[in-house]
This record gives structure tokens, sequence and C-alpha cells, in this order.
């Protein structure tokens, strides 16, 4: 069982963040920097902030990112900004006692922040993997705001593992009212020591206790799962392989008192982006009111060659039947556009054919590229009817050099993920918009777009609403083949990223693939 920890409320460190303009050169939307990395220790990367999640819940927006990154794993702290106001206003702050950074914690760095809100329990929660001085990850926690996510407690304790080596947690809660579970709340991660195992914990008062770690009925292995409620009370997550060559899904239809072995969704087929970008096809999972799943990722099967990589979708209703793998037809097929990382809203107000989806992501305009001229943008694309069609896509921010960007030993960062939530009927992505460097120090920072991006056909500035492409007119390209040999899965403890450096780990995402068991240490 896990343990409780007594919480240790701080007062939040908050701000209002100022609404600027961003200083890039095509980007056409207004946006507002949510926070600013305030670190100085000499351990990480300052100034940055990567890797940002979003929920919503009414009017309320909380995001959590990893503040000031190390180049082996993890940040200084993990920091959060809340809007109360439909994304109109924002306040900021740094979660205490986790880090040694902030608040009094015994970690040295801390990564992959997620964020639910359990509303039978009117209480939101951040789960992170603090990491030690060692590059170890014991354990997986949550921190608490019961005050509509304005101040946060110190950390209550989800599991903790001996062989030290826990990744890519994510949570949800159950929050219809007529659910049986309505009040469980749940958070996935993985066990890299035991193979990328894939886990899951049960909370039932808030997030102030958990229940033990549980296995899926065929034990399955993965990494970034994402899971979501559907308002019947079944638990579907969507997840990689630990070697992010299929999608799968496993459910539960009893509060998580057993998971289901894994459905395998589909294959999938992905291109290594262009100057050695830390990416990959992680899923971004979503619900909307009736209890469809809507999974997207990044994926080249349209592609001739695999020269770039499309965003691409599928749906469920069980979490074992799974339409066909459909591309959002942001451009054409044979053009060089490059997209990933991307960040899938749907509205929980809407479903079916009216269901509004919005989707942030990051694109390079030539796929082919290197270190020194790959250029990062930020784009939007949303649909208002299920994803059956979608519009034109607008430029949020970019271009972006990658030498403006934090290091990692799997290359330049922006994040594994970034997130889009909508609320007051527009869309809000957070993601990470880098300037260039001065005086030696990064740039980096956590921006949303100031008034959200309209859901509907309505204009908006800056926003293209002129037409809708129909989705599902694409065929996949016979043969289909990712551009770069399939990952090892690791069968003992696979190394963390600190071991990676240590043996020369830092080639292009190709070689990383080859080298890194299970894509090793997305932290």
């Amino acid at each position: 069982m896990s343990v409780r920890h007594r919480a240790a409320w701080t007062t939040a460190l908050a701000t209002s963040a100022l609404l600027i303009t961003t200083a890039t050169a095509r980007a056409n939307v207004t946006l507002t920097q949510l926070s600013t990395d305030p670190f100085t220790n000499s351990t990480s990367q300052h100034a940055t902030e990567v890797e940002p999640d979003t929920f919503s819940f009414g009017s309320t927006i909380v995001s959590a990112f990893q503040v000031g990154r190390f180049t082996d794993g993890g940040g200084s702290d993990i920091g959060w900004a809340t809007s109360t106001d439909s994304g109109a206003t924002w306040t900021h702050g740094f979660l205490p006692g986790i880090t040694q950074w902030q608040g009094g914690g015994s970690f040295q760095r801390v990564s992959d922040a997620s964020v639910a809100y359990d509303a039978a329990h009117n209480t939101w929660l951040i789960s992170s993997i603090p990491i030690t001085s060692t590059v170890t990850v014991p354990s997986v926690v949550v921190s608490r705001s019961t005050d509509g996510g304005l101040t946060w407690s110190n950390p209550v304790t989800v599991t903790t593992f001996a062989d030290a080596g826990l990744d890519k947690n994510w949570s949800v809660c159950d929050d219809t009212a007529t659910s049986p579970f309505y009040g469980h709340c749940y958070t996935e991660f993985d066990d890299n020591g035991d193979s990328n195992r894939e886990y899951m914990s049960t909370s039932t008062d808030g997030g102030l206790t958990w229940g033990p770690a549980m296995r899926t009925a065929n034990n399955a292995t993965g990494i970034g799962g994402q899971p979501v409620v559907q308002p019947n009370g079944t638990v579907v997550v969507p997840v990689d392989n630990a070697n992010e060559t299929s999608l799968l899904a496993f459910t539960s239809a009893n509060g998580g008192a057993s998971w289901s072995a894994t459905t395998t969704v589909t294959s999938i087929k992905s291109h290594t982006e262009g100057g050695g970008l830390r990416s990959g096809p992680l899923p971004t999972a979503e619900i909307d009111a009736s209890g469809k799943v809507y999974v997207a990722w990044s994926d080249c099967r349209f592609r001739s060659g695999c020269h770039a990589n499309d965003l691409v979708f599928t749906t469920s209703t069980n979490g074992t039947s799974w339409t066909a793998v459909t591309r959002v037809p942001i451009d054409a097929t044979n053009s060089g556009v490059d997209h990933f990382l991307p960040g899938l809203a749907v509205d929980r107000s809407t479903s079916g054919s009216s269901a509004h989806l919005g989707l942030t992501y990051y694109f390079y305009p030539v796929s082919s590229c290197s270190a020194s001229t790959c250029q990062l943008d930020v784009g939007f694309v949303s649909s208002p009817n299920g994803g059956a069609s979608w519009t034109t896509s607008t430029q949020l921010a970019g271009p972006m050099s990658l030498s403006w960007l934090p290091s990692t030993t799997q290359g330049p960062m922006v994040g594994d993920y970034i997130s889009t939530s909508y609320a007051g009927g527009t869309a809000h992505g957070v993601f990470e918009v880098a300037s260039a460097p001065s005086g030696g120090v990064l740039n980096q920072a956590s921006y949303s777009p100031a008034s959200g991006l309209a859901r509907t056909l309505t204009p908006n500035p800056g926003f293209n609403t002129s037409a809708l492409t129909p989705a599902g007119l694409d065929r996949p390209v016979p043969g289909a083949q990712s551009d770069h040999p399939a990952a090892t899965v690791a069968l003992t403890s696979r190394s963390t990223e600190l071991d990676q450096a240590a043996r020369g780990v830092r080639g292009a995402a190709a070689n990383r693939r080859q080298e890194i068991p299970g894509f090793a240490g997305r932290r």
C-alpha cells in the first residue's frame, strides 16, 4: 500500500502573467506567457520550461510543467499555472516539498507532470515522478489543491518501487456524478526496472491515499499511457507498447479493482524528426460527453517513404473496438511539412457528430532539415464535427531554432508531450516557446493563446476558418514502414539518461531508437 503523508499546505507564488505578443516572425496569435523559470541551481539549464499538461473543469484550467530542465532527466521543480476565468487571466507558482530547490523537498529533481480534477472531492491533482541525485526514480507522487488550483500541498506518495525505475505517470478522475465510481482517481505509470511493465493505482479519497499498484491481466509493457473515464465509470487507457511500434488499450469496468488485458489498436509508423529533436509517437487521449474516446499521435503511414509525420487519430466507444486510423488533413501528403508532439482536446460538453476537437502541435515547415537549419513552429487546427473535417491550420508560434532549446541526452527538448483543454467554449493549448539565448542563458517558457481559439466557424482573430477539409479521404501507403529500426525492449532494468550520457548516446533520433532499450527513460 502507499504511504500517507501529512499535507503541508503552502501559500503559492501567485502572480498575474503578462499578456505579450510572440516576437516570432510568422506567428499571428497573441499569446500569454504563463510562467518563467526562477531557479538558479547550477546543475540544470535556465531559464527553461518543458513538457506541459493541462486539464479543465468548468471555467478553471490548470497546467503543470517541468522547470529548470536537467540534461539527463527531470527539472528543478514542477511549475503550475491556473486560470479560473477560462484563460483570461492566470496565476502561477511551483510545487512545494518535492525537490530541494522549492519548499524543503528531499529530491534533486522531478519530471512528468500530469493534471487531473476530482469533482467529488473538489480537489485538483498534479502527479509527478521525483528523481534522486543518482538519477533513479523510486516513486510516483501527487500534489493536491482544494482551493481551485491556487495553493498546493506537499506531495502524497502514490507508490514506491524498489527497482527505482518508474516513468511516464498520468492521472485522471471519474467526474460523472451518476457513475458508480464517481470520485475514483486513477494514476498510470510504467516500471522501467520491470521491462516497462504497466501499472495502475486507484484513490477514492481525493488523492490522500492510494491503493496497490496493479498490472494488466496480461502483464503488459508500455509507455505513455493516458487514461480517460467514460460516463458509465469504465476507464480506458490508450498506451504505446514499450518500443513505440504499436498503440494498445486496456480497461477497467470495476473502479480499478482489476484491469483487462491489452488490445492492439494499430501499428505505429513513425518518422524521425530532423535535427535530433527529442520526440516520438506517444498518444494524446481525450473523451467526449457520450464517452467516445479519441486518441491522436504522429504517424507517417500516409507519406511515401515515411519522409514526414502527419497527425492521425482513432476513436472507440468501448476501449476494445477502434475505428480505422484517419489522417488529420493539415497539409498535403506530398508536402514536406512534418507534424509531431500533438496535444488533443475534446470539448466535454459536446459529443458524437457535433463533438468539438482542438489539436495543438509542433511542426517543421521543411521536414528534411538539420540541427542548424530546422525551424520549429507551433500550429493549431480544430474540428466542429467529431473529426469528420478540420479547419485550416493557424500558426501560434515560431520559427524557433533548435539551438534555443534545452539539451537532453535524447536531443533538444520542448517536451515528450504537450496539451490542450477546452474552457468557456474555446481551446487553450499550453506549449513551450523559445527565444534566442542571451548572455548564455536560455529563454524557453510556457505559453497559451490569450483569448483561446474558437471551436466553431465563428471568425476569431488570427484564426483562418474560411474552409473545412474533410478527413478520411487518404489511404495509407501500401507497405508503409517507419524510417528507423524498432527499438529493442529491455528484459532487465533499462538505463537512466545519465547512463546513456556516459555511453555517449547523444546522436540523432534514429540512433537513440537503436541504442536505447524501450526508448529508455522519457523523463
